[in-house]
Formats: structure tokens, C-alpha cells, sequence
């Protein structure tokens, strides 16, 4: 019977082998894939610049004041669904993440209390089945959803999508990944992914759902433009945040300094009101989950460490070895960069490019390496005595692995023992870092337990970093900072001789400065450590170390998300230019480029036949005048011309413009129809069939064009040029020729117009007037 189970096991293992294709699948949606090659590129700019074209214009004609007042009730609403969607899937995550791994330790506890071999091995087997699950599904269905997305969606509110990694697929991928990648205790953490799962969510609303497993809502398709997406997203990545780490104020500094590239203080207000909702969901979660409903998790999981009974002040010499932390956090955090940046680029040239199945036989041999590693590492450290405590310190030892609290008994001879490394490494990381951030336990650790942990856990977390797994590195950045913070905490404590210091405080810190020297994230990072611990006292102490560290960290390179998506292909503009753009014009930077223009009434064939020869998404739309000059009307994008053709609706056999305006012929789109959706391919000119007779008809253009595109003159700087494309988030700017002649000025007191003040009768007085 035994033998029949195992060899219809075995034939199970094969099938699901068999499926897993061995070369890189036509879609090339996964972390690390994207080209920057001009042809085949997977990224694509995004239009937040207003189209205003005629069917806009007379869309926006047809919508009164109480339609204004309804869009604005339908975003707080969907900033609402936002919260409570982001709450839930982060309940759902850490709901199952805490009781697969409260089962792991359970049942091998109860196992090793017989053969430590046989509770070995199912320690590593469980592991196993956890992370193959995780990439099984990321190679197999959502290969988007590997790594932790955050360089992703800053490249989206930055001004570029990037196919696949807001679609449904990703979505469920990312939740389910991250359960069995986390609670496989993997060297990564569920933070990362919980923003991009927010984003995820929030473009799902935004766009009504998803068209492909026909789950879309009509009544959910309000806001369809490029512009009311971003701040959608901007709203799920800081509930992101807020929900990995309870920090409703972390999560929306997190989103104005780190990801965002464009804000407003309207938009403001609903991110705060999307962070405190799911706040309020998690919290909610808490409560109902501590009356044991929740299996093995309880007043854990959600990554809070209330230090507030800790060291209550500090002295002024104890700055010093503050200060050293933030050098240490800046040196380590660099490192890590550069270390995983040259892994990531490994594994993108050579190891992944041979297929699905070498990703997943990657995973899973780190998966046995990290559990040998925090298996057999305790095995070979000697147990320490449990201290003596009071009654009423609450503190309990020893405890068994995996359970709340410190002082694990592992491989001990005694029952009054405990072995210092389990204590940390046969854990969660949640329940580890709790341990090294505790009060009123000095000497709980020694100097060569830490230091090993350290060592191996860097090393672990740079090689897991980048494989085809979601993977956030918050908790491996606190796992890491908060060792060697306790190793300088510990010296301080023998060196000054004083009661008052705890070593939990200088892991606080040494979290703090390994995450401001990796990430280069400062005040929304200051935030978040005060929230999740509950402490104000240390906020100088936190500000002291991250400046320290990020600046250290600069000397040497740039951030993790920044090199990350610079690795990816993902074209950022940061938030300043390049000194050399200052001595640049914008003639300068177009170079020898040929710019394809069309005329106003092209003909279907010429159309195709351009769209076919070259790659570009925006057109000038070329007129004449009545005395025969040559005018720029417009511009007219990629994505509308398609649609135009699609729809064979406005073919007209005429080569003479039409005249909507006169309403000779009415327009025959809706604003809404050359929305493209997000993070889609949209339409291509190979998935357009159009006969013989309908490559002899003409289009008029003029209807569909941008009337008033950016223009700016040939010879500005591009520095100026370049702050006005980003802070705008345009996506094409004409360079033109100097004027001839200037037809006004617009000052600020031309722009303070009255709500109900008619706007001709405003006089619009020139500079050169009032200049006396």
C-alpha cells in the first residue's frame, strides 16, 4: 500500500515536471527580463499628460458641476475599497505564514524529541514543499510577480509601465508566493510584496476589474486615463506599508519619498485616509484573531515590536558607538547592494536565461542550504543556563522552537538550557527580531552567536536575493542590522558599566542604519521604526544613525531600488538632472533623429505602412494653411491610431477634412476607448486586419490629435527641459524653431480666476503694462 502512495507520488512529481517549460516562454514578464533593446522592449511610457483632443473636449463639455462631485465621492470610495482590500490580503498572508510555520515547528519538535535526523529531515522537506509551491507558481503563472516589485512601481509612477506586473495573474501569484516563500524561511520577507500587492489591487479597481479571467464590473470602470491610475496605485503602495508594518504615517511618507514621482496635497489626504483604513482592518484582524480562532497565529505575526519598556534614556557618550553604527549601516548596506547587484546580473545573463527549470531547481537548493544551515548551525553551539527571573518579568525559559518568546531549548542536555543561536536562527524572523530587539535581557546572546548568525544570514539573504520567488528585503535588512546593533550594544554594556543600557536599543538602531545604508530611505523610514516599536524616545537616536548611514551608503552607490531598476531596464528619471544637461540644449539631445510626421488626411495604406517601418508611439500631425504654409497641429498617439483602425468607423472615402465642430459629422469615440489598459501589451498593428478596399480609404487626424502638445524652444537646456518633462510626467515634448513673434504674456494674476467669474470678461493685462 505504502510503496502504491509513494510511486503515485512520484508520477504526480513527473507530470508537474513534465508541464514546466525549459526555455523562456514568449511572454517576457518576469523580474530581470526586460529589454532595453528599442524593438522588443516590454516597457513602455505612459501618457499622465491630458489629451485634449476633440472627443475629450466634448466629453468634459457634457459633464456639469454635479458629475465633478461625484467623481471626487467615487475616489474616496475607491481609496476605501483600496484599505480594506490591501487589509485583508495582508491578514490572509500573515494568517498563513504563521501557521505554516507554527505546524514546521511543531511538528518538528515533536518529532526531534525522538531523532533529531528524522526531524531534520522533515524540517527541510517542509521548507522544500513551501518554496517549490512559490516558484512553481511564479515560473508557471505569474512570472511578474518574482522579486518585490517596489523598483516596478516606482517605474510606474514614475512614468513607466511595465507589461504584466499590475495584471490579476500577478496578484494572486504575489499572495500565494509570498506564503510559500516566507514560511518556506527563506533569507527574504512579505514586505516588498505587500506593496506591490496594494498596487496590484488598486489598478485592479481602477480599471474594473480584469478582462481576461472576466472578472470586470462596469460599474468600477469610473477613472480610465493614465493620470487617476497613478494616484490609485500611489494609494496601494502606501497601503502596502501600512499594512506590513502598522505604520499608517510610515506608509504614506513611504509613498511620497520612495516610489512616487508626482504629488499633491489632495492626493495626500486620500492616501492618509487609504493608510488609516487598513490600519483600522489590521487591527480588526488582531483582536478577532487573539481569541485563538486564527490557529497558531496570535498576538505575533503582524511585525510590531513594543520596545517602549526598554532603556528609557541615554548619555552623551553612548553618541559615539551610535554614530559607528550608522558608519557600519552604511558600509553593510552598500555591500549588500553591490553584492546583489552583481548576483541579480548573474543570474539574468547566464543562470536564468536556460530556462523555467533551472529557476526552479535554484530555489529549491537554497531552500535545503538555508534549512541545513539554520538546522545544523544551533546543532554545533552549547547550550547556556536560563538566567534567573522574577516571577513578574514575565520572562519564561527555556520555551520550544518556533514559539512566542526567547530562551529556545535546541539540542539541550538540560532542561534549565537554552541554545542562543536557535533562539534566532530556528525562528520566524518576525518572532527573531522580536528576541533581538527585548529589554531586560543582557547576555541572552554571545558574541560568537551573533557573529556567526551574521555572516551566515548575509550571506544567505545576498544569494535569495533575486530568485524567482516574491521576495521583500525590510525584515532581512532589520534581521541583519539588528545583529550587529546588538554586537555594538553589547560592547557598550561591558565598556560603561552602566544598568541603564539595554542591548535591544542598539539592535533598534542597527536596524535602522542597515536599512538607511541599503535603501537610502530616511524620514518615512524614521516613521516606520517608530511605529512598529513604540518608542518616541529614540527618535533623535533613529535620525542620528540613518543620516549617517545614507550618507555613507551614497559615497558608495546608489540605493537598492534604484540600482535594481536600473538592472531591470526600467528607464527612471530621478528627481534631478545630470550636471552635464546644463550645458546641453534641447536640439542637442534630439541628435540626428528623423522625425515621422503625418498629414492631417493620410490615407489607410501610408498609415499602416508607417506604423509598420518604425516603433513610435507619437506622431506631429503635419497642415497647411490657406496660403500654403506648413503648420503643427497636433500630435497624435500610437495607441489612437490603432484604435482608428480597429474600429474602421471613421474611414472616410473623401481625402478632405470633416468638420465636427460644425456637426456636419459627429465624433464617433468616446474618450474612454483609447484608454489602453494597464500594465497590457494593448493593440499591435499585427493584430489589425483591414481588406483592399479598406487600405484605399483616408483618415482625418484632426479630431483625435493633441492640439496643444508641450513645445519647447531649440535652443532651452536640457536640465530645463528635463524638469519639465518629469515634474509634468509627460511623454513627448516638441523641440521647434524660435518664435517669430509672441502674441501675449500670462502672469500669476492672469491666472487667479474666479469660480463664478465669466472668463471673458477678464482682462488679461501684459507684463510690459504694469511694469511702472
Amino acid at each position: 500500500m505504502l510503496s502504491n502512495h509513494l510511486q503515485n507520488g512520484f508520477e504526480t512529481a513527473k507530470l508537474v515536471w513534465s508541464q514546466i517549460p525549459n526555455s523562456e516562454e514568449a511572454e517576457h514578464e518576469g523580474v530581470g527580463l526586460l529589454s532595453t533593446s528599442g524593438g522588443s522592449s516590454s516597457v513602455e511610457s505612459l501618457d499622465y499628460e491630458v489629451i485634449e483632443n476633440y472627443a475629450y473636449r466634448e466629453e468634459q463639455a457634457q459633464r456639469g458641476k454635479l458629475y465633478v462631485g461625484y467623481s471626487v465621492v467615487v475616489k474616496w470610495f475607491f481609496a476605501l475599497l483600496i484599505g480594506i482590500g490591501t487589509g485583508l490580503a495582508a491578514v490572509f498572508i500573515n494568517i498563513s505564514v504563521e501557521n505554516f510555520a507554527g505546524w514546521k515547528f511543531s511538528l518538528t519538535f515533536s518529532i526531534i524529541q525522538k531523532s533529531y535526523f528524522a526531524g531534520f529531515l522533515v524540517y527541510i522537506l517542509i521548507n522544500l514543499i513551501l518554496v517549490f509551491s512559490s516558484v512553481y507558481i511564479i515560473t508557471k503563472f505569474a512570472p511578474a510577480a518574482a522579486g518585490s516589485g517596489i523598483p516596478e512601481i516606482k517605474g510606474y509612477l514614475n512614468g513607466v509601465d511595465i507589461h504584466g506586473i499590475l495584471l490579476f495573474r500577478t496578484l494572486i501569484g504575489k499572495i500565494f508566493g509570498s506564503i510559500g516563500s516566507v514560511g518556506g524561511g527563506l533569507a527574504l520577507g512579505k514586505e516588498g510584496p505587500l506593496v506591490h500587492t496594494g498596487a496590484c489591487i488598486a489598478s485592479l479597481l481602477g480599471q474594473g476589474g480584469s478582462t481576461k479571467y472576466h472578472l470586470r464590473y462596469r460599474w468600477l470602470q469610473v477613472f480610465r486615463s493614465d493620470r487617476d491610475r497613478r494616484d490609485l496605485v500611489t494609494c496601494g503602495c502606501a497601503a502596502g506599508v501600512a499594512a506590513a508594518f502598522r505604520a499608517p504615517v510610515g506608509g504614506v511618507l513611504f509613498a511620497l519619498e520612495e516610489v512616487t514621482s508626482w504629488w499633491r496635497s489632495q492626493l495626500m489626504w486620500r492616501v492618509f485616509f487609504t493608510s488609516a483604513i487598513v490600519a483600522v482592518v489590521v487591527r480588526s484582524a488582531m483582536g478577532w484573531c487573539k481569541s485563538g480562532k486564527c490557529g497558531h497565529f496570535g498576538s505575533g505575526g503582524f511585525i510590531i515590536w513594543d520596545i517602549s519598556d526598554g532603556q528609557e534614556d541615554y548619555s552623551f557618550e553612548e553618541l559615539l558607538p551610535m554614530a559607528v553604527i550608522g558608519v557600519i549601516g552604511g558600509l553593510l548596506g552598500a555591500l549588500f547592494n553591490q553584492l546583489t547587484l552583481y548576483m541579480t546580473s548573474w543570474r539574468r545573463n547566464y543562470l536564468h536565461k536556460k530556462g523555467n527549470r533551472v529557476k526552479i531547481i535554484e530555489a529549491c537548493v537554497i531552500s535545503v542550504i538555508t534549512s541545513v544551515i539554520s538546522f545544523g548551525l544551533p546543532l554545533l553551539r552549547k547550550c547556556s543556563p536560563c538566567p534567573e527571573s522574577d516571577l513578574d518579568s514575565g520572562i519564561e525559559c527555556p520555551r520550544p522552537p518556533g514559539m512566542y518568546g526567547n530562551y529556545v531549548n535546541f539540542y539541550c542536555s538540560k532542561d534549565k538550557e537554552y541554545n542562543d543561536l536557535a533562539t534566532i536562527f530556528f525562528n520566524t524572523q518576525d518572532d527573531a527580531i522580536r528576541n533581538l530587539f527585548s529589554a531586560k535581557t543582557i547576555h541572552e546572546y554571545s558574541a560568537q552567536s551573533l557573529l556567526t548568525f551574521l555572516v551566515m544570514f548575509y550571506t544567505l539573504a545576498v544569494v535569495t536575493f533575486g530568485i524567482a520567488v516574491p521576495a521583500g528585503q525590510f525584515v532581512p535588512g532589520i534581521m541583519i542590522g539588528s545583529t550587529y546593533g546588538r554586537l555594538v550594544g553589547m560592547f557598550v554594556v561591558n565598556f560603561y558599566k552602566k544598568l541603564n543600557i539595554e542591548e535591544g536599543t542598539y539592535a533598534l538602531l542597527g536596524a535602522a542604519s542597515f536599512l538607511g545604508g541599503s535603501m537610502r530611505m530616511t524620514v518615512s523610514l524614521c516613521v516606520i521604526m517608530v511605529e512598529i516599536t513604540n518608542n518616541l524616545k529614540f527618535l533623535p537616536l533613529i535620525m542620528l544613525v540613518l543620516l549617517i548611514s545614507k550618507a555613507v551608503g551614497d559615497a558608495f552607490s546608489e540605493g537598492l531600488y534604484e540600482e535594481q531598476a536600473h538592472l531591470r531596464g526600467v528607464p527612471l528619471l530621478e528627481s534631478r538632472p545630470k550636471y552635464k544637461m546644463r550645458q546641453m540644449t534641447a536640439k542637442e539631445a534630439c541628435g540626428a533623429q528623423k522625425v515621422v510626421s503625418l498629414p492631417r488626411i493620410i490615407k489607410v495604406a501610408d498609415l499602416v505602412s508607417i506604423l509598420r517601418t518604425n516603433k513610435h508611439n507619437g506622431f506631429p500631425v503635419i497642415d497647411h494653411s490657406r496660403n500654403g504654409e506648413r503648420l503643427v497641429i497636433g500630435l497624435v498617439l500610437r495607441s489612437h491610431l490603432l484604435v482608428l483602425l480597429q474600429s474602421k468607423v471613421d474611414f472616410q472615402h473623401s481625402p478632405l477634412p470633416c468638420d465636427t465642430r460644425g456637426g456636419s459629422k459627429p465624433i464617433s469615440h468616446s474618450f474612454s476607448e483609447f484608454v489602453k489598459p494597464a500594465s497590457s501589451k494593448g493593440l499591435s498593428i499585427d493584430d489589425i486586419h483591414l481588406s483592399s478596399d479598406d487600405m484605399e480609404m483616408y483618415i482625418d487626424l484632426g479630431p483625435f490629435l493633441n492640439p496643444s502638445p508641450y513645445v519647447v524652444p531649440e535652443d532651452m537646456s536640457l536640465s530645463k527641459v528635463y524638469n519639465l518633462f518629469r515634474q509634468l510626467g509627460l511623454r513627448h515634448i516638441f523641440v521647434v524653431p524660435r518664435a517669430s513673434r509672441v502674441i501675449g504674456l500670462i502672469t500669476r494674476k492672469d491666472l487667479l480666476i474666479e469660480d463664478g467669474e465669466d472668463s471673458t470678461t477678464v482682462e488679461l493685462q501684459s507684463t510690459s503694462s504694469s511694469a511702472s
